[in-house]
């Protein structure tokens, strides 16, 4: 998968940082495209997005990309900027008015950036761009103001799923193409996987560095609850029920009654792929964006691993990326802005061309992630599922679960205030596992005043 990271650390973790980043720039009023045009009527915008000289594959096709666009639009010219969204000049940029004309964004990220007024408001320059009515109505959802406005598009996007070992499945006597459907699956599943033996861990769950608030929310949005919800016009805590009650209960017996997670706990991204990759855990919360990482970065094997859609199956934690457009652009940059964002992002008519560039460049191609993304409904999910199906070099059979699984379970969005509010719910998930007699009703009863507190400050 093309990343705005380096391959060896994990979405999430760059993800906190950036949102640290972004919280520098809470005071700004915006960014600072100049609002003219070039010589001879040429419209030059600059872009974030383009990866680093340390991944040569993503840079080679990205700057490609560059030469075809402005070959085919000879109006516009583009000044490509390295990185995403970097936290140590992301907060600088908006503070100072250098914020590029077309910069990325994270899902967590886009309603702050539209109360504050850092991005221009798209609504009616969108209309004359190709095939936004076949992106999923609740990724363009993410990127409208309370206004109904639309401020940005999304250009990728995951959900999670469960992410499992397929020769340790074979070897605890389970089927690895009927991978768990439910938690209580899950959990048979795990211990049969930990009988194996030899330091084999049947499920592990991450537990520190915001990452064990954020999978505890994908245990709530598997059972149908959420972190957070709408009381009026403030957000609260909605997490101290049965639901929430459910899922750490699950946590426990998994660690304490089954013994099923290994005496290792509070872990994070790296252990545990660092464990997969290593053919020592069974199964775990992820992305499919974790696969490649698994064989590039931890000596996997795209053959091992299946991917199914999340336990329960009523509903899974949605994220992903998108581009917004600096307020102060003129009409001119806006509209030459669109242009880029979809024909470089969201353009069927390039899908095949984008997967033979992956194919002859000997990346994988078959994943439900890269090289196109996962943001499409109707009769152009279906052109790109044919076309990646076509040009499959990996297993794509050990993602059908997953596949089929992203068309009818609901997907939410990450909370309001995501990175401070799991920073709280890591010492709930540290509690379960590291504790035996936690007191799960207190540890919910405790977080949800404290996460109540937090979303208070959400205007």
């Amino acid at each position: 998968m093309s990343r705005p990271w380096s391959p060896a650390v994990p979405r999430r973790t760059f993800a906190l940082l950036a949102a640290a980043g972004l919280l520098l720039g809470a005071s700004a009023c915006g960014g600072g495209g100049d609002p003219g045009s070039s010589a001879g009527g040429k419209v030059t915008i600059t872009v974030t997005g383009q990866p680093p000289t340390s991944q040569p594959f993503e840079r080679g096709v990205f700057d490609a990309d560059v030469k075809e666009f402005e070959a085919a639009h000879p109006n516009i010219k583009i000044e490509p900027h390295e990185g995403f969204m970097d936290p140590k000049t992301f907060g600088a940029k908006l503070a100072g008015g250098q914020l590029e004309d077309v910069y990325y964004v994270y899902f967590t990220d886009p309603a702050q950036i539209i109360a504050r007024h850092q991005a221009a408001d798209i609504t009616e320059a969108v209309k004359n761009v190709p095939h936004v009515n076949d992106i999923k109505p609740e990724l363009l959802d993410n990127f409208r103001g309370p206004n109904g406005k639309l401020y940005g598009l999304p250009t990728m996007n995951y959900t999670m799923g469960l992410l499992y070992s397929r020769p340790l499945f074979q070897k605890a006597g389970l089927d690895p193409d009927k991978p768990p459907r439910t938690w209580d699956e899950v959990r048979a599943a795990a211990k049969k996987i930990s009988a194996l033996g030899n330091g084999i861990v049947g499920y592990a769950d991450y537990s520190k560095n915001n990452q064990g608030g954020w999978h505890l929310t994908g245990w709530l949005a598997s059972m149908g609850g959420s972190v957070a919800r709408k009381d009026g016009s403030k957000w609260v805590a909605d997490f101290d029920n049965e639901k929430g009650k459910a899922a750490l209960t699950m946590l426990h017996d998994l660690r304490w009654t089954d013994d099923s997670m290994g005496s290792k706990q509070l872990l994070e991204a790296q252990d545990v792929q660092r464990m997969m990759g290593a053919g020592q855990l069974g199964m775990y919360m992820a992305a499919p964006d974790n696969v490649p990482v698994l064989v590039k970065q931890f000596n996997g094997k795209y053959e091992d691993y299946g991917i199914a859609g999340m336990p329960d199956g009523k509903g899974t934690l949605l994220g992903g990326e998108g581009y917004m457009i600096n307020p102060k652009a003129s009409p001119e940059k806006i509209k030459a802005g669109l242009e880029w964002i979809q024909w470089k992002y969201l353009n069927p008519d390039r899908f095949e061309k984008h997967i033979k560039q992956y194919v002859d460049g000997k990346q994988p191609v078959g994943l439900p992630a890269e090289p196109t993304p996962d943001v499409w409904q109707g009769a152009v999910r279906d052109q790109q599922l044919t076309l990646k199906a076509k040009y499959a070099n990996v297993p794509a059979h050990n993602y059908q679960s997953y596949v089929d699984s992203t068309g009818t379970i609901k997907g939410s969005v990450e909370p309001p205030n995501a990175q401070q509010v799991y920073a709280i719910l890591d010492s709930v998930m540290q509690a379960v596992l590291t504790d035996r007699n936690a007191n799960i009703d207190q540890q919910l009863s405790s977080a949800a005043a404290k996460v109540t507190s937090v979303l208070a400050q959400v205007k």
